[in-house]
């Protein structure tokens, strides 16, 4: 599934420059794609449109009638994984979340996406790989490009690096 993703991502520079399910399907076919593969993936892909489509990345103002007051996330709070969740990510793919989100560049609304496609990959725990490739769908989805630091931390293995 995540080589299906890849393609896409590598092909289609935005979620809304991405062919209609039918048409993508395909193309992913006439690339040589296992159909069990693609069907997957685009399942997978599916999810991701719906969330995104339904969530907003800018929240309306603090108690207005766009949102509930409980649905809006104070700069104070903290994200309590699930018993499944830490079964599914791993510590590895948990941490790496949490550094993304402590660097600024992954919002609260963004993670929850983030989460919830992991929660919907296969993988028992999911690999910071894999992860890397939900991430990045996850921004492609937005229409939103990495800044360049996080794209090398996101595309980049860290194998062979030298901490400074």
């Amino acid at each position: 599934m995540f080589e299906v993703l890849v393609f896409v991502y590598e092909h289609y520079w935005r979620g809304d420059a991405c062919p209609e399910l039918q048409q993508l399907e395909r193309r992913l076919s006439a690339h040589g794609f296992e159909p069990d593969e693609i069907h997957e993936a685009l399942v997978w892909l599916d999810g991701l449109h719906l969330a995104a489509q339904n969530t907003a990345l800018n929240p309306p103002e603090p108690y207005s009638d766009a949102l509930p007051a409980a649905a809006l996330q104070s700069a104070g709070s903290m994200r309590v994984y699930s018993v499944a969740e830490q079964d599914h990510l791993g510590a590895q793919c948990l941490g790496f979340v949490s550094f993304l989100e402590s660097s600024g560049v992954l919002p609260a609304p963004m993670r929850e996406i983030v989460i919830d496609r992991a929660m919907a990959a296969p993988g028992d725990p999911v690999s910071l790989d894999d992860l890397k490739i939900i991430v990045l769908m996850v921004y492609w989805s937005f229409g939103h490009e990495p800044d360049a630091l996080v794209l090398d931390e996101l595309c980049d293995p860290a194998d062979g690096r030298l901490a400074h």
